[in-house]
């Protein structure tokens, strides 16, 4: 599966280890199919290294971030978006566009009310843990 994990989902998880964003983290580690491109791999870092949140985030997470984010499809970016009300998210758009992605994760309003995007379901974490965790 190809998915594209919006930055909030990384800092719900960060915060809340046992929560439907810590599952989808967890299950793209285990399984894979995090697509990236420099924008968002740039963001989801740019926001998880804000003071309000370094002191509250275990290190090991921001390990297996790093980890995860080495791994990851990296997606060259070729088609733009400007179809989110919120122009900061149109970056998770033109990836989910350009690396064909199944599906995006996010918990994030702006993008929800798109779903689906060209095709591509937009889901909350807990739909996705939901359809994904047996």
């Amino acid at each position: 599966m190809r998915i594209v994990v919006d930055a909030n989902v990384f800092v719900s998880a960060a915060l809340k280890e046992s929560s439907w964003p810590g599952i989808v983290v967890r299950w793209v580690d285990q399984y894979g199919g995090l697509l990236k491109s420099k924008d968002t791999e740039a963001e989801i870092i740019e926001v998880l290294q804000r003071p309000r949140f370094t002191p509250l985030i275990p290190s090991f997470f921001l390990d297996n971030l790093r980890r995860m984010l080495a791994a990851a499809e990296l997606v060259v970016i070729t088609e733009r978006v400007t179809e989110c009300r919120d122009a900061k998210d149109n970056k998770f758009l033109e990836l989910a566009l350009n690396g064909r992605a199944d599906v995006i994760v996010s918990g994030d309003a702006d993008l929800l009310t798109l779903n689906p995007f060209r095709g591509i379901p937009i889901v909350d974490p807990a739909s996705f843990g939901r359809s994904q965790v047996p």
